[in-house]
């Protein structure tokens, strides 16, 4: 495609988008006046605000209400091609994804998908507040499984005692290993010259954390405006309202665009082996040496997990969480097994009932029978 406006750069436009949105005109018939390259802010099943070279636009998506294809279904950060030969425009195709962020739903049943296109993913997490390195984990775990690069943001500096900040920049650091960690305060100002690097010149990061975490209020220091609500947390547990109750595209002025999620409660693991290795190389690497192929890394002779849980070298707790998401992932994959069955079986015996159907309807009537020829 031709260069860019200036719309579609502020909405994070990257030569490998023009090329993605070139092929997908070619194969739509070439018709460069029909179709729109757009980015999606804020989504729906059925529709999406799009940003796109001409500004702001709502889309429609036709997706089957009955069985929805989650890789269909436009998400916030998506690239879209819209077919203008509508009205409203309609999403004719999503582009392929190079990142997505999910989770599993509230159930640990289905795929939710967070933000797509995105290049980094911003970990938030309030230092007014207990440090839950399972749930950093989980985050990590999410973030590594996209495609995306994760960095570990902590928030609220000011409100604490710089022996608290030194403490959890330790102990967070050996938690999230091999990842930058970026201390902040939104008030002073400190940390978020580092964070907007992350984003230069095009990248697109999306912020996860618990509500409260201070996502918002960091989106309005690197913005440099009130773009996105706050809220005040409760004393006792610095817990906050959920103030996003969308996930939006804000691009920044000089480069990067961002994507502020709701406050995550639970964070789900969704299909995210991958991320979960990443998280635990190190385990991962002593699994490898192992007496058997197949140790469990609980009871077996000649664990070298166990080995080093013995020696001191690797924490027990760490060792169980690792084990716990193992488990987590292998009863997904189960379950999955389980629908994916019954599915055929159901599919099947729509198939027969068919067939059965066919047959009856094409023998002929008694009446046919016995008319004369």
């Amino acid at each position: 495609m031709a260069d860019p406006s200036p719309a579609l750069v502020a909405a994070g436009w990257q030569p490998r988008v023009g090329a993605l949105f070139a092929t997908a005109v070619a194969a739509h018939g070439g018709d460069v006046d029909r179709f729109v390259l757009g980015r999606v802010a804020q989504s729906g099943v059925t529709h999406a605000v799009v940003a796109t070279a001409d500004g702001w636009c709502t889309a429609t998506a036709e997706i089957s209400e009955d069985a929805p294809d989650i890789e269909l279904v436009p998400t916030t950060g998506d690239w879209v091609v819209l077919d203008a030969s509508y009205e409203p425009p309609l999403i004719a195709e999503v582009l392929p994804r190079w990142s997505t962020l999910t989770r599993g739903d509230a159930l640990g049943r289905a795929e939710q998908v967070l933000a797509a296109d995105v290049d980094v993913v911003l970990v938030v997490l309030g230092l007014d507040r207990p440090r839950k390195a399972g749930r950093v984990e989980r985050a990590l775990a999410l973030a590594w499984d996209s495609g995306a690069t994760p960095v570990l943001v902590l928030t609220k500096a000011d409100l604490v005692d710089p022996a608290v900040v030194e403490a959890a920049v330790t102990d967070l650091g050996a938690v999230a290993r091999g990842v930058e960690v970026i201390t902040t305060s939104a008030r002073s100002g400190a940390g978020v010259a580092e964070v907007r690097a992350t984003l230069l010149p095009d990248r697109t990061a999306v912020l996860i954390g618990e509500s409260g975490s201070g996502k918002s209020t960091l989106v309005n220091a690197l913005v440099g405006d009130e773009v996105q609500s706050t809220g005040a947390v409760r004393e006792g547990d610095a817990k906050g309202r959920h103030t996003t109750t969308t996930r939006d595209l804000v691009p920044l002025s000089g480069g990067g665009v961002l994507i502020d999620t709701p406050g995550i409660r639970s964070v789900a693991l969704w299909d995210a082996s991958d991320g979960v290795a990443r998280v635990f190389d190190d385990l991962e690497a002593l699994a490898d040496r192992c007496r058997f192929p197949n140790c469990e890394h609980r009871t077996e002779p000649g664990c070298a997990v166990l080995a080093a849980v013995a020696d001191g070298s690797v924490a027990l707790e760490r060792m169980e969480r690792w084990l716990l998401y193992i488990d987590e992932l292998d009863e997904q994959d189960a379950r999955r097994l389980v629908r994916a069955r019954a599915a055929e079986t159901k599919a099947a015996g729509r198939a027969a009932a068919k067939a059965a159907r066919s047959l009856y309807e094409d023998r002929p009537s008694g009446r046919q029978k016995g008319r004369r020829r």
